[in-house]
């Protein structure tokens, strides 16, 4: 594989993460396959260079020498030129009592092994390989938004230079949407279902009605926030659209705000939120699920947490496991290119005649809104 097939490589991609699998294993495994993909290929064509070669003058009639401008192909990449850089020599496997020199000792005639007793024979035949290591030993691949070992779902790797676009994204605040799996009744030590059990309730007395009252607080509870975090003025024409539509971004890093949550699916024990939220944390994401067992006035505890989409990249744009290679990877940069450059730039780009309120406090200590979920208010229900 040449420069060109390299060079696709540059950009972001999106993996999808089965439970289970460290993050840390997915990146190494996708570097490997596509370092072998890279090897793998045909290997490119020797750059040239221009020497001076003596040669006869051409038409002339006496023998007359003159330097000629050639192109001829560069030699540094070749086997036997690795050999004398790097000499990892390698002997020829021997056939029956055939014995081979040392590898220092490279030779085809005849002559004492030093520190033994009988000499080679001239009919043996001693041949050593030069070898020569791949050509791309190493590529860089950056992980975006992370997901623990319990979680699943969109996983955006950079390659290349596309590892700057995984701090652009960092820096738009995009927004991430979540499956999130509940259980009513059951209470661990770590919010998961393989926690240590703490404590068992009854929860008869939960209905929809009541999940879906507790949601609206939450939600309400962090768009309040999430005004505050943007310091903008909300009494701007401008910043009035940005929040019709959806476009209000903190201005710096902040806890972890929610800008929508809802219930997918009622069927107690089990329930099914869809969350959408910014920086976050899986394990933030599983208290929330124990914090809203709370308000109900009973246990929860969570099942499963599936990232649906990080940004701009969906489940669709995902590739799975068996996809993990050279030309997949290739074509999913590729397709991604255009989208991933035009919402960076919607994301990254100040809405004009925004304006932002100096100094503007904050009503939250460090732990943010989501300490207590907010829910003060709907202590009575």
């Amino acid at each position: 594989m040449g420069p060109g097939g390299l060079a696709r490589l540059h950009g972001l991609f999106a993996a999808y993460k089965p439970p289970g699998l460290k993050w840390k294993h997915l990146r190494d495994t996708v570097e490997l396959q596509l370092l072998n993909g890279l090897n793998a290929g045909k290997p490119p064509a020797p750059e040239q260079r221009v020497r001076f070669l003596l040669g006869p003058v051409e038409g002339g009639e006496e023998k007359e020498l003159t330097l000629t401008a050639t192109s001829v192909p560069t030699l540094t990449d070749h086997p036997l030129d690795s050999m004398v850089r790097n000499p990892r020599v390698q002997p020829a496997p021997a056939l029956g009592s055939v014995r081979l020199h040392p590898w220092n000792e490279v030779t085809t005639w005849p002559r004492p092994i030093l520190g033994a007793a009988s000499f080679i024979e001239e009919r043996d035949p001693v041949c050593f390989f030069p070898v020569c290591g791949p050509t791309f030993t190493s590529l860089k691949v950056g992980v975006g938004h992370r997901l623990d070992a319990q979680a699943s779902g969109v996983l955006v790797l950079g390659v290349g230079r596309g590892r700057r676009l995984l701090t652009d994204m960092y820096n738009a605040h995009l927004t991430k949407d979540y499956t999130v799996r509940g259980l009513l009744g059951k209470a661990t030590d770590d919010f998961c279902e393989d926690g240590r059990l703490v404590e068992k309730t009854t929860y008869d007395h939960v209905t929809r009605e009541k999940l879906d009252r507790i949601l609206a607080l939450i939600q309400g509870s962090h768009q309040k926030a999430l005004v505050m975090y943007s310091s903008l003025d909300l009494q701007t024409q401008e910043a009035y659209e940005m929040a019709v539509r959806g476009l209000i971004r903190p201005t710096d890093k902040s806890p972890m705000l929610i800008t929508g949550i809802r219930c997918l699916h009622f069927a107690p024990p089990e329930f099914l939120l869809e969350v959408q939220c910014m920086h976050e944390t899986q394990k933030q994401l599983r208290r929330l699920v124990h914090e809203i067992g709370l308000e109900l006035r009973t246990t929860a505890l969570c099942s499963q947490v599936r990232r649906t989409r990080d940004g701009f990249f969906t489940l669709d744009d995902a590739l799975l496991r068996t996809q993990w290679d050279l030309h997949s990877i290739q074509d999913a940069i590729q397709a991604a290119a255009p989208r991933v450059a035009a919402e960076l730039e919607k994301s990254l780009r100040p809405e004009p005649g925004t304006q932002q309120l100096p100094g503007l406090g904050r009503p939250w200590d460090s732990k943010g809104p989501s300490s207590g979920l907010g829910l003060e208010s709907c202590a009575g229900h």
